[in-house]
Formats: structure tokens, sequence, C-alpha cells
């Protein structure tokens, strides 16, 4: 069953300039949908269309079957958790929490039943008599979402809402919203420029770029499949490989090296290898590597070397020897990624 429909949606400003263009995205009941891209990519724009916040210029938006484009935004049965929470500073949390119900004229018993039922699930119950002022980032967080998850709405829209967190705070939440939206069975849509965000929180990923998508699927799909160099750049830390090559009947030629390769394609071509899929070894064959830097992670190193004028990064498991001096670069044909080297889509 699907919550929301965007079709076609294209936000266009009196300049001229287009911030959304033409994109279509549906969200499934119980769903989370993350949008991601760089900064000016459309993604806040597109969540504010859905949300009432900014019209919309061409396309539709439906929720529930039915469009809302010319809907105010509180006759859209949305809730919206924001960056900088957005809550009344002279007012309680248990006051934040009730304003929307009292604003829709609900029973008080209702009220206070649906205040302490959010307020037990973020777990802020005992600080419902405090002022946001006396709570932590994290705890302010969490009346924000209270205020939404109180409203019953067809879909959550979350904007960025961790990026004022520290990182440990950050990765706690992210797991406590994932958790909550499961256990709601609410759709929702998660805006983030952060792809670790998109790919932990994600059951399927919009990547966005310049007002358009990309690519959409899960995070499996995007990772390990990218539609173009873009996402290929984009999604996955560190970044995928990719180095200039060139296909010929007698295979992909790198570094100096031709290595079997069974794609149709002939001419130049982008080379994509992800760092963990690419070995560093003292083999007579393949690509001659120069390393230059080894970064200790834990569990993990990343080697960054140089082939021919091209710069590569590996990712190795700690326990295995460090590389030094001239290496052979390996990998499986079938772990490799090619891409037109103008256009960027996958070949």
């Amino acid at each position: 069953m699907t919550t929301l429909r965007i079709r076609d949606a294209v936000k266009r400003y009196p300049n001229g300039a287009e911030a959304v263009k033409g994109v279509s995205v549906e969200v499934g009941q119980g769903e989370l949908v993350v949008f991601v891209g760089p900064s000016g990519c459309g993604k806040s724009t597109l969540l504010r269309m859905v949300a009432g916040l900014e019209s919309v210029t061409e396309g539709e938006v439906e929720l529930n079957g039915r469009v809302v484009n010319d809907l105010e935004p509180a006759e859209r049965n949305i809730a919206m958790v924001f960056q900088n929470y957005a809550l009344y500073p002279h007012m309680s949390v248990r006051k934040n929490l009730a304003y929307g119900l009292k604003n829709r004229r609900t029973p008080q018993a209702e009220i206070d039943a649906k205040v302490q039922e959010a307020a037990g699930l973020l777990q802020i119950a005992e600080f419902l008599d405090r002022k946001p002022s006396q709570l932590s980032g994290g705890q302010r967080q969490r009346v924000a979402m209270g205020r939404a998850i109180v409203r019953d709405p067809a879909i959550f829209l979350f904007d960025e809402p961790l990026s004022n967190l520290d990182a440990k705070l950050r990765n706690q939440m992210r797991l406590e919203i994932k958790k909550l939206q499961r256990r709601l069975g609410t759709a929702a849509i998660y805006v983030t420029h952060d792809q670790v965000e998109a790919m932990t929180l994600a059951d399927r990923i919009v990547v966005l770029n310049n007002g358009k998508v990309e690519q959409i699927g899960t995070p499996a799909e995007v990772y390990s499949n990218p539609a173009s160099t873009f996402v290929a750049s984009f999604i996955g830390a560190p970044p995928m490989n990719l180095l200039r090559a060139e296909l010929s009947d007698s295979g992909l030629h790198i570094g100096g090296h031709v290595l079997p390769h069974r794609a149709g394609h002939r001419g130049p071509v982008t080379f994509g290898i992800r760092p963990e899929r690419a070995h560093l070894n003292g083999a007579a064959e393949g690509p001659e590597v120069e390393v230059q830097v080894v970064e200790e992670l834990g569990a993990h190193r990343l080697i960054h070397g140089r082939l021919g004028d091209q710069e590569l990064t590996v990712a190795q498991d700690a326990e295995q020897p460090v590389p030094q001096g001239r290496l052979r670069l390996s990998f499986r044909i079938e772990d490799t990624h090619l891409f037109h080297p103008d256009t960027g889509s996958r070949v």
C-alpha cells in the first residue's frame, strides 16, 4: 500500500531557477525512504513540497490517494521534525507535546493519554515539566519527535534532524529513530547529506543531484550497483575508486596493463572498484601501485597509493601485513564497474 506518490514534481522560482526537476518517488506504508545528496541538490526543497511549505510548480504530490498540492500544511496529516527542534521555549515539554492536539480541539483525556504514551516511548517522561532550555540536545530532539508522534500522522518528515548533535549522540539517535519508526509502522521521509545516515536508516535511498534523481534503490543496490559516477563517489566511505581506462577487443587497458574483460563497450571508460574489493600484493600480474600513505583505523586500514598518475585507495584488514613500496593491483572482474567518461552513466 502506497502512502505517498510524488509525480514529475518541479519547483521553479520566479527568477527561473529550478531546484527540483521532474522528480518521481513513491513511499510505501511503513517504509523509511531517505533523500540524500550534497547541499543544494533539492532534497530539502522536495521535502518542503511534500509538507506544503513550498508550492509545487508542476507535477503532483499525492498522500493516501489524495492530491494535496493545494492543501495547507495543517490539512495534510503530516508531522515534521526539524533540524533546530522548533520547540516553544516558554512551554514545558508536556505543553510542547500537547500543543498541536489542543489546536485540533482534541479532548483533554485523549491528549493526556497520547502525551504519556509518547513520553514513555521516547524515555522523556521524567522531563515533562521541564522547559526546553533545561534539556540536552538529544533530549530536545526526542521532544521534537514526540510532538510528531502524538499527531498520529500519515507520514513523518525528518529534515536533517541529527545535524546539531555530536557524533556519538548522532549515532545513538539514528538507531533510536530506526527502532521507533519500525515500532510505529508509519511511513517516513528522512533528508540528510550524510551518506552513512542514509545507508544505515533507509529501506530505500533516493540519491539526488542538481534537482534530479540519480538513483533509487535499497542501500545494498545503491552501494553495489551505482547507476553513475556521482552515486559511486557519493555513496561509500571511502568512496569508490574511479580511474581512467580503455576497453578494446583485447580487454581492459589500465595502468599500462591489459586485463581480461567481457564488456561490449569499446573506447575510453571510467573504471570503478570499491576500496575493499581491491587488493595489493607482490604477484607478477596486474598494474603497479606505489604505496604512499597508510591510515590505521583499528579493525582495518586504508592504503593510499598511485597507479601511474592516478590516485587509488585500498581497504585492508588490519591483521594483514602493512604493504610497502611497489605492489600489484588485483581484483575480481565481477567486482568492477564501468561508466561512460563523459556522461558518468553506467556502461
